[in-house]
């Protein structure tokens, strides 16, 4: 196909009349549509329904170690629940608090505990004059609405093929203490689906930080989400990382089951070194007696070990993968070839990051909804809800029943053709190309 770039204008309309007959079709279809979130599939929450049977009022709901979960105590969670918990994560399971359902909850507690109490011994951040966090564009919403809440000013570092730009990072930390954090998705990440590299996380594990209280929070939410039992990507254990690097103290790691399990009562867990988790455990000691241990049980005797957990997460591929298979394979079709659009490929997560030429994203998603398609917001891939180059836009293939997402991603690519097309002429016409003057001409 001919690069929309290369064609006149003249061209380019008569294209965009054909595709306009298109959208007018889609129009009359009466579509409701969603892609605005990446929540698991009515058949991905099927696969759990077992849970709800391994535990009954006939069983026994005490631990190995004569814990009864059905009473308080135990703050930092069951034994059973770290171990498995630990092997997800690759952390031993003493370098682990067991939550509630949420490691968003988690992330939320330990930036309020670091504003009202500090971090170990530090000045707490509501008293100092500005806080800083890095964050990794584009990346997670959520993660850039909760410094945003707390007053935390945010500084945009760009996600390259290997992770962030690390040269960006280590100068920021090393020169700025104002800067206390960063925001990772290390693994699969949200949106782009791109995992660190060996190196990049090397190097995250020996910052020099200006600022004795900076952290690192490693928001590792897909690590045992992969769409392929072999093409799988790989991430070097950060706690190891940095304890051989001589920063044992520089890493908070997150996740939770919430995509295993579900999403609304799965189990989370922070793993980090033994200083933070004492620092940690002052603060909790007065928020809780203890989470749900009734819950963790029940995960424990569901899955059994990690092994029983790596394979309930070949369903989810066997659900996942035809998904996200569809969607590139459409994007490849439809707009391959034309310099409109560049998108990712994925192994694993739950997002595929699509970049349309500058100045258009939030048309895109206009588009996409007046047809009966809402799709995640323009922008929030970006602190504040600003993406500079109004560019970035994430997919969401989990939720939507396949047909529905083939339905949505022609809809989509559509879209993506007609505002391109807009967006080229309306370049051309306020930024005319030069007049070309031949030598005759200059001679008369």
């Amino acid at each position: 196909m001919q690069p929309y770039a290369e064609m006149s204008n003249e061209e380019l309309l008569a294209v965009r009349k054909q595709l306009s007959a298109q959208y007018k079709e889609f129009q009359g279809k009466d579509l409701k549509l969603d892609m605005s979130r990446g929540k698991p599939s009515v058949e991905q929450l099927d696969l759990s329904m077992g849970m709800m049977d391994v535990l009954s009022s006939q069983d026994d709901l005490t631990c190995e170690d004569g814990t009864d979960c059905r009473n308080y105590g135990v703050l930092a969670g069951i034994k059973e629940a770290k171990e498995i918990i630990g092997d997800m994560m690759e952390v031993a399971p003493a370098n682990i608090i067991i939550y509630g359902n949420s490691s968003l909850n988690v992330m939320f507690d330990t930036i309020s505990r670091s504003m009202t109490h500090g971090v170990m011994g530090s000045t707490p951040w509501c008293k100092l004059d500005k806080v800083k966090f890095i964050c990794i564009v584009p990346g997670y919403d959520r993660h850039f609405a909760i410094t945003e809440y707390f007053g935390i000013e945010m500084v945009n570092v760009p996600m390259l093929e290997s992770g962030p730009d690390m040269d960006m990072i280590e100068k920021l930390v090393a020169e700025d203490e104002a800067i206390k954090g960063i925001w990772c998705v290390p693994k699969y990440s949200n949106p782009t689906g791109n995992s660190y590299s060996d190196e990049t996380v090397r190097r995250f594990a020996r910052l020099k930080p200006a600022a004795p209280d900076f952290r690192i929070y490693w928001d590792n939410a897909y690590g045992v989400h992969h769409l392929y039992d072999h093409d799988q990507d790989h991430l070097i254990e950060i706690l190891a990382e940095c304890k051989r690097a001589g920063n044992p103290d520089l890493v908070y790691k997150f996740s939770s089951t919430s995509k295993i399990s579900f999403p609304g009562s799965g189990i989370a867990a922070i793993a980090t070194s033994r200083n933070n988790l004492e620092d940690i455990e002052k603060q909790l000691q007065y928020q809780t007696i203890g989470h749900d241990k009734v819950n963790q049980l029940r995960h424990v005797r569901y899955f059994g070990d990690i092994h029983g957990m790596v394979e309930h997460m070949r369903l989810h591929a066997d659900i996942l993968r035809p998904k996200f298979e569809s969607v590139i394979s459409i994007l490849d079709r439809e707009l391959g070839g034309l310099g409109i659009g560049e998108w990712t490929r994925p192994k694993g997560g739950y997002f595929i990051s699509f970049n349309t030429i500058d100045g258009c994203a939030k048309d895109v998603v206009a588009k996409c909804k007046k047809a009966g398609l809402v799709m995640t917001k323009a922008g929030a891939t970006y602190p504040y809800g600003k993406d500079p180059h109004d560019s970035n836009i994430r997919i969401a293939p989990s939720y939507p029943p396949l047909g529905d997402l083939i339905l949505a991603m022609e809809l989509f690519a559509l879209c993506v053709k007609i505002v391109t097309i807009d967006k080229i002429i309306k370049n051309r016409q306020e930024n005319p190309a030069p007049v070309q003057h031949t030598e005759a001409a200059a001679e008369q």
